[in-house]
């Protein structure tokens, strides 16, 4: 179970050491990607703004397995991860207009914790179950409100609330694909 998330921190670790140059080739932004430059709807999510960020989104990383504790094999959690970064990123280009540029896993980590809260929120688990209405009520107050402004102070940048929302909506719909809240998830490329 680890392994895949270790691997993924390490991953956004290493593209943050690539610095603003690599950021910036890698960052979802609107006007490339409707040049033709498609990598930019799954790369945008793995760049950040700045170690900081990097550092608060791995954090998320390590709660979710702490929260959500599924043994999954790593061919499910890329798949996971492929899927709710271009739904998330699809959101944005096709219902955001006005969202230019992206970096963060935010979204996709929004999208993560639903994937992992909802099988145990349908066993009756009270502590899932609050955790699932807190994400949900932090996405409504964050669409209604606004991101608080120490939140964007701390990362350098305007948080895109609109990713935790197409992350999240992206997972339920992960969800009822893969059928991935009622029975053990499994791979196959049958």
């Amino acid at each position: 179970m680890w392994a895949p998330l270790l691997a993924l921190i390490v991953f956004i670790g290493l593209l943050t050491l690539g610095g603003e140059s690599l950021r910036d080739a890698l960052r979802y932004e609107r006007a490339a990607i409707g040049a033709g430059e498609w990598w930019r709807l799954l790369s945008g999510n793995f760049v950040h703004l700045s170690p900081w960020h990097s550092f608060l989104n791995a954090l998320g990383v390590l709660v979710l397995a702490l929260l959500c504790p599924e043994s999954l094999d790593w061919k499910i959690w890329l798949r996971r991860l492929l899927f709710l970064s271009l739904g998330m990123s699809l959101g944005l280009y096709f219902f955001v207009p006005s969202a230019q540029a992206y970096v963060g896993l935010s979204g996709v980590i929004h999208g993560l914790f639903v994937l992992g809260l909802m099988p145990q929120v349908l066993k009756k688990d009270l502590i899932a179950t609050g955790c699932l209405l807190y994400l949900c009520g932090k996405i409504g107050w964050e669409m209604v409100v606004g991101a608080p402004v120490s939140d964007e102070a701390a990362l350098g940048g305007r948080v895109l609330v609109e990713s935790h929302l197409f992350g999240t909506l992206s997972a339920f719909l992960y969800g009822f694909i893969f059928r991935s809240y009622t029975r053990a998830e499994t791979f196959s490329l049958k």
